[in-house]
C-alpha cells in the first residue's frame, strides 16, 4: 500500500515581507520577516530557513535509511543545511544549498558514500536536483 502525506501551508499578508505562515494542523503558525542581511527588518522567520530546515530533517532520515541499507551503524549524526537565496546581476532570484553532515561511527570514504546515496534518496534532493546548486560536504565525526 502506497503511504503519503500532505503538508498544507498558507502565506497571509505580504508573504516574506512581514506576512504568516500556518499550518492546517495548527502546528505551524509563524510570522515572516526579510531577513537583516538581505536589507530586510530582521526578527521573524523567512522561507530559506524553513527550506532548510525541512532538506535537513529530511536528509537526515535519507542519511539513516543509506546507512541501514548497508548494515552501517552511525553513533550520531547531524545535517546543517544551508539555503542561501542570491540576488543575481540579472534581476532575478535564485537558490543554491549546502549540506554539510558529521556522521559518527564511520570513515571518511563511508560518510562520503552515505551522504552521496542519501542525495539520491532525500525527497528534497530530488525535488532540487538539476535546479539548484546543491554541494554536500561529509566529515567523519
Amino acid at each position: 500500500m502506497a503511504v503519503s502525506y500532505t503538508g498544507v501551508v498558507t502565506a497571509t499578508g505580504e508573504g516574506r515581507n512581514g506576512g504568516r505562515v500556518a499550518a492546517a494542523d495548527g502546528l505551524l503558525d509563524t510570522g515572516l520577516a526579510i531577513p537583516k542581511e538581505f536589507g530586510g527588518a530582521g526578527g521573524a522567520t523567512n522561507p530559506e530557513q524553513l527550506f532548510a530546515a525541512g532538506w535537513s530533517a529530511c536528509f537526515l532520515g535519507a542519511v539513516r535509511r543509506a546507512a541501514a541499507e548497508r548494515g552501517v551503524r552511525l553513533t550520531s549524526a547531524v545535517i546543517r543545511a544551508e539555503v542561501t537565496l542570491n540576488h543575481g546581476d540579472d534581476g532575478e532570484f535564485g537558490l543554491a544549498a549546502v549540506l554539510d553532515l558529521e556522521l559518527g561511527g564511520v570513515d571518511q570514504r563511508t560518510a562520503d558514500e552515505l551522504g552521496a546515496r542519501a542525495h539520491q534518496i532525500c525527497p528534497y534532493s530530488k525535488a532540487t536536483r538539476g535546479n539548484i546548486p546543491v554541494t554536500i560536504h561529509a566529515s567523519a565525526a
